[in-house]
């Protein structure tokens, strides 16, 4: 299994940005697909989760800011995140795997940096 997120950047704090993250390898559409993040010397948390229908579950410091989707045609899981705000900033990783209400799967993505500037 190869998961490949994309899209972080450089955002002002309230901007928004999407991250996108592709997998191969395995039956993407049967998967809970999950965004988890780790900030300089933190550890690594979780920030949503989205079962195969598009049940979603988000920790609850981006509730309202942050929406998880998927394409299941594509392979592709999407993160939309609005209203960023400095502490958002961290590596957000893909994961694939496990159930919609349990910890992580056991396949991740490399990894894609968000910086928020204040």
């Amino acid at each position: 299994v190869q998961l490949q997120a994309s899209g972080g950047g450089l955002v002002q704090a309230g901007g928004s940005l999407r991250l996108s993250c592709v997998a191969s390898g395995s039956p993407f559409s049967f998967n809970v697909m999950g965004w988890y993040r780790q900030a300089p010397g933190k550890q690594r948390e979780l920030v949503a989760r989205i079962a195969s229908g598009g049940r979603t579950m988000y920790v609850d410091s981006v509730k309202g800011r942050f929406t998880a989707s998927r394409d299941n045609a594509k392979n592709t899981a999407y993160l939309q995140m609005t209203s960023l705000k400095p502490e958002d900033a961290a590596v957000y990783y893909c994961n694939q795997g496990g159930l919609l209400m349990s910890g992580p799967g056991p396949y991740w993505g490399q990894g894609t940096l968000v910086t928020v500037s204040s």
